[in-house]
């Protein structure tokens, strides 16, 4: 062969492998923010007033920078492959994802790039966006890929998570959605985030929320955050509540962002947005999930955590994240679910319980009457309402001394705002970008004169009342779990320190998601999950949003 020859074959064999390069050139998309006044207007006559937005789109987070780590890899990514194994990961559960890449048909690192790119893919797209990521850790291919070199039997082994922005991850931004928290990159983790990683879960990002966990503005649309912008729910957009202030935890699972979410409530706020995205969602007992290092409103209500499509998944990531921490006043030491009794569960005498102010909600009906149908009996009790005058004179008084805990203890030390008066005093600087609803609730708790031991003495009322109350209506009606619609029992589930587990129970005719939640006693978790899972297995009332399939 001459060097003609030679010359020719290496030139054939250099545009063949530019041709190869070139078939997986992906072309990166840029966000441009744009003109939203069309849409803002359109939502002006929404019947839910708090849906009439002042603003979609986030002026204070640039979309790009979110995905400017990974584009590299995004430019080649294979897009078939990602294809090919969408339908193994879609509203699949935790143990059919592992079996697949127990097989080899994918690894860890390729199920973090199948999400980040789906991520990327929607929330680049104007008529698709839901605006539920905030931030990515940018170091979690890499941690995949370490963890693709030795499996262990774990079932959380290498799954990627989504974590709400007011949880610290250690080397990642806290935000709480709050544009003075924007900075506020943390070198510790939450607790929880010890526990989860200690079974090598993989934080995939943080995400969006109602700023200050929706105890910030009022009135004011739920899943806002001048950081991140207003969330949208997938089953529709601007035409239902994303739900809050989990706003983004229950988005983003919806839309198949990540296998589950983390999310936290005070009153409601894992309930709530698991109901508008038809996600199951844990408010565990006060106590058995740690809560050091989140942002607080109240240490006397608040607590995280999980949120998922199913029932299993839920109970496994509940195991790994409970657990005693020192540093947490109301820690304890709590019992793991117990998954093969949740399994092999068979109601014969349970009895449930649900208010008659229920009676004409058809689809809540018709669940309950399924569930009779499987044998778990059905009570309607009739009852006056319980005050808790209380109730948000706690949320106040706590969040005036928990916030600053916080900043003390667990936020970067540059972070130049002290208390809640600082941050009014930073919004005030700029309100159309930093509070474009106001700082109503802010402004309440800069002026709140409650004395430490009034505030002492009104937990102690309300917990008292709270738990005698639903204790009193179980013994007199003899059942052993309240139901109810969504998060319509949240306060007082809260104020008892009960836990309540939601799980979809349909859709109503305009297509809007609607759960079914389950509530009992303090550290009964397990009758919860049990009667979940079964109510599940039996009729599998969730759907996924057709755009997010």
């Amino acid at each position: 062969m001459d060097k003609s020859q030679v010359f020719n074959l290496m030139k054939r064999y250099l545009l063949f492998f530019l041709l190869i390069i070139s078939c997986n050139d992906n072309q990166i998309i840029y966000w441009e923010n744009y003109d939203e006044t069309d849409e803002l207007i359109e939502n002006s006559n929404h019947e839910i007033k708090r849906m009439r937005y002042n603003r979609i789109q986030s002026i204070s987070n640039d979309k790009n920078e979110i995905f400017k780590p990974f584009h590299s890899f995004i430019k080649s990514y294979d897009i078939e492959y990602h294809n090919s194994i969408k339908e193994h990961i879609l509203n699949k559960d935790i143990s059919y994802i592992q079996s697949k890449i127990d097989k080899d048909l994918f690894g860890y690192e390729d199920l973090v790039k199948f999400f980040i790119y789906r991520i990327y893919k929607y929330e680049m797209n104007k008529d698709l966006y839901l605006n539920s990521i905030i931030s990515f850790n940018p170091y979690v291919i890499a941690q995949a890929r370490e963890l693709d070199k030795n499996k262990a039997d774990n079932p959380l082994y290498g799954i990627p998570i989504l974590v709400k922005d007011n949880i610290n991850v250690e080397d990642m931004v806290t935000s709480a959605g709050a544009s003075v928290f924007k900075n506020n990159l943390v070198n510790n983790d939450a607790t929880v985030i010890k526990n989860l990683k200690k079974n090598n879960v993989l934080i995939l990002g943080k995400l969006n929320m109602s700023e200050w966990a929706y105890y910030f503005c009022r009135p004011c649309p739920v899943g806002y955050s001048s950081l991140g912008g207003q969330t949208l729910n997938p089953y529709g957009r601007k035409i239902f509540e994303s739900g809050g202030s989990s706003s983004g935890s229950g988005v983003s699972v919806a839309a198949n962002f990540a296998v589950a979410s983390l999310g936290s409530e005070t009153s409601g706020s894992i309930l709530s947005p698991s109901s508008k995205n038809s996600l199951v969602g844990l408010k565990p007992t006060i106590g058995n999930i740690s809560r050091s290092g989140i942002v607080p409103i109240s240490s006397f209500y608040d607590t995280s955590g999980p949120m998922t499509n199913n029932v299993l998944d839920n109970a496994i990531i509940y195991n790994s994240m409970i657990g005693f921490d020192q540093s947490d006043e109301l820690s304890k030491e709590s019992i793991k679910i117990n998954i093969q009794e949740m399994q092999n569960f068979e109601s014969s005498d349970l009895k449930i319980g649900y208010s008659s102010r229920y009676l004409s909600d058809s689809l809540f009906i018709s669940t309950v009457n399924d569930l009779e149908s499987i044998g778990i009996n059905n009570i309607s009790y009739t009852s006056s309402n319980i005050s808790l005058p209380y109730f948000r004179g706690i949320l106040t008084s706590d969040m005036k001394r928990d916030l600053p805990k916080y900043i003390d203890q667990f936020a970067n030390e540059n972070i130049v705002v002290k208390n809640v008066s600082d941050i009014v005093k930073f919004n005030n600087t700029d309100t159309i970008t930093h509070a474009p609803y106001n700082q109503y609730i802010f402004n309440e708790i800069v002026n709140d004169k409650v004395s430490d031991i009034e505030l002492e003495e009104m937990k102690k009322s309300t917990k008292t009342n709270a738990t005698k109350f639903l204790n009193d209506l179980m013994t007199s009606y003899n059942f052993d779990v309240f139901v109810s619609v969504d998060n319509s029992m949240a306060g007082i589930a809260a104020a008892a320190h009960f836990p309540a587990l939601t799980v979809p129970m349909g859709y109503r005719k305009n297509g809007e998601p609607s759960n079914i939640t389950f509530i009992t006693s303090s550290n009964n978790e397990q009758l919860l999950y049990n009667v979940a899972y079964l109510f599940e297995k039996k009729f599998k009332r969730r759907k996924a949003p057709k755009n997010y399939y």
